[in-house]
Parts: structure tokens; C-alpha cells; sequence
């Protein structure tokens, strides 16, 4: 019986708290740690956290993306802290990651900070009039300066983390891979994308993985499918710093 690795985060991108929790029920003990965004704050998002770590013992991350100036991120952060949870994402320009950090005190909140979405391409950044330049440096320098700026961890595409990793800057601080499809699956709305097994020996410490979750027919199958791959040869680096 292959039991859950909280490596494995699977994002809980359904309409609904009560479609979050059938969910997690039909997951059970196949996974330990789930993924709570913006999408699903309207539909009950938090209450669904609080019962998920409260009720089931699972690991929570609150994937909200904030930006904002400094004083307002400090202010959400702090609030948010109050709930126990594990990660929270914030945009990773330097002043919201400090800020980020101010709010969350003396909690174990982990703040990871974002460098460029995984659904992003060299066009939508022009389109965005984001200064010139290759994506993997891009990141690999936003990524660098997050964690100057005291972010606990960086998300990123897989297809970066082997950069990130690489830097100094890095040790000791979390990687954490949407764009994340297994073999086969549908790469949605994602273009920068790796298998499990690959984001991991690249230098990743989790895995975000949805869709390929939430839609098979056996969703705990699915996750435990994930999980083994995860504990495959080709998963494992050397030198792994943390």
C-alpha cells in the first residue's frame, strides 16, 4: 500500500468547500497536503482550510498571489497567520515579501514568494511590458532577490527549478513546482511543464498537481500513481542541500 508523501500537493481547484471536502474524502489517506486558491475563497475557502487541518490533520496551503503596498500585505499576512496554516503565496517583488514577513511574525506560516506565473510565455510578458529577457533568467533573478527579502521558498516552474536550486541564495529554502503534469495528462492552460518525477530531481520540494487528480475516474489511484513516481529512481537528486 503506497501511503501519502507530503510532497505530493494536490490544488483543490473545485467551485466549492463542499466539493473541496467530497473531494479530500474520496483522496483519503493517499494525501496529506492540499492547495487552497483564489478561485475557491468565495466558495468557503478558509472555512475549508480550518476543517481540513483542524477536522483531518492535513497540511494547508492558501494560495492567494498577494500584491498590494506594503502596510496592506503586512496587515492580510497577519490575519491570515491567526489560521495555522503551512504555505502562503505572495508576488515576489521585494517590499511585499518583506512586508509578507512582517505579518507573519513569529508563526510557522511559510511565505513563498511568486516569480513568473507557469502559465506565462515570453509573449504575455511583452504583452505585459515586463523588461526583456529569457524566462528561466527572469526567474532565476526575481527568484534571488525573493529570497533576499526573506521569502522561506519560491514558486516556479519545474523547467526553472533546477536554476533556482543552483543558487547561493537558495539554500535551505523551499521550491515549490506547479506546471507539474504526469505522463500523458492534459497540460491545460499550463506551457512551462515537467513530469513529477522530473520537477523533483530538478530541485523541486513539491509538486502542485490538479486537474490530472481531481478529473480521473479514481482520483486516489491517480494520487497514489503520483506518489510512486515520486519515490521512483529517476526522482532522486544528489546533493540534496535540505
Amino acid at each position: 500500500m503506497i501511503h501519502s508523501d507530503d510532497r505530493l500537493i494536490v490544488a483543490l481547484d473545485v467551485p466549492s468547500a463542499l466539493e473541496g471536502l467530497s473531494l479530500a474524502a474520496k483522496l483519503g489517506d493517499a494525501v496529506s497536503f492540499y492547495k487552497i486558491g483564489l478561485g475557491m475563497l468565495t466558495g468557503g475557502g478558509l472555512a475549508l482550510a480550518n476543517e481540513l487541518k483542524g477536522d483531518h490533520g492535513k497540511r494547508i496551503f492558501l494560495d492567494m498571489k498577494l500584491f498590494d503596498i506594503g502596510a496592506t500585505v503586512e496587515a492580510a499576512v497577519r490575519g491570515l497567520a491567526q489560521f495555522d496554516l503551512d504555505f502562503l503565496t505572495v508576488h515576489g517583488d521585494p517590499h511585499v515579501v518583506r512586508a509578507a514577513r512582517e505579518g507573519a511574525g513569529g508563526s510557522d506560516l511559510k511565505i513563498l514568494a511568486v516569480t513568473i506565473l507557469t502559465s506565462l510565455d515570453r509573449n504575455d510578458l511583452d504583452a505585459a511590458q515586463i523588461r526583456e529577457g529569457s524566462i528561466p533568467d527572469l526567474v532565476q533573478e526575481r527568484a534571488a532577490r525573493a529570497f533576499e527579502a526573506g521569502a522561506h521558498g519560491v514558486i516556479s516552474s519545474p523547467q526553472e527549478a533546477g536554476l533556482i536550486r543552483a543558487l547561493p541564495e537558495a539554500t535551505g529554502r523551499l521550491i515549490v513546482t506547479p506546471g507539474v503534469r504526469p505522463v500523458g495528462a492534459d497540460l491545460g492552460d499550463q506551457k512551462r511543464v515537467m513530469t513529477p518525477a522530473e520537477a523533483i530531481a530538478e530541485g523541486a520540494d513539491h509538486v502542485v498537481v490538479g486537474r490530472p487528480i481531481h478529473r480521473a475516474d479514481d482520483p486516489r489511484a491517480a494520487a497514489r500513481a503520483i506518489v510512486a513516481e515520486l519515490r521512483a529512481p529517476q526522482a532522486q537528486r544528489p546533493n540534496r542541500p535540505h
